[in-house]
């Protein structure tokens, strides 16, 4: 169990702070207490790993990203922009997404492991993929793959 991002954590926030850079020590202050909350939660087990923190970071984007829709749609782009600047933040913590051909191959890949032959089958296949990609596959995304690979 590897605690490299706690590090980057630290690392990033004391860098920031001497940088004088307000917006992104706030960031990596809010990703720091979201982690410990998340480490409360997972009580009385060990605290979280990298990956599970990965997870955690996603949960904090994908929310980011609807409070970005809901102030657009509010007409409040100052409080939109503050969210896609925490976006931003927290996405220098993430692991380099897979590009869509890749995806796809990581899909075709799962399906030929599996042996899966029709939509039932899914669930086999996405376990498969968030076993083994779990930290740079967005599942949203390779759901719908998933399920056009198998002619759903």
């Amino acid at each position: 169990m590897t605690m490299e991002l706690r590090a980057r954590f630290t690392e990033e926030m004391k860098a920031s702070m001497k940088a004088g850079d307000s917006a992104r020590t706030s960031a990596i202050r809010m990703i720091i207490a979201k982690s410990k909350d998340a480490d409360i939660a997972a009580r009385p087990g060990p605290p979280l790993d990298d990956t599970a923190l990965v997870g955690v970071l996603r949960g904090m984007v994908k929310s980011r990203r609807e409070s970005v829709e809901m102030y657009r749609q509010g007409n409040r782009p100052e409080l939109a922009e503050k969210e896609e600047a925490e976006i931003a933040v927290i996405e220098t913590f993430l692991p380099q997404q897979m590009d869509d051909a890749a995806m796809k191959a990581a899909v075709d890949a799962a399906v030929a492991e599996t042996g899966a032959a029709s939509i039932k089958d899914m669930g086999k296949v996405m376990g498969v993929l968030k076993a083994k990609y779990a930290a740079e596959l967005d599942m949203a995304k390779a759901g719908p793959l998933v399920k056009a690979a198998l002619g759903g």
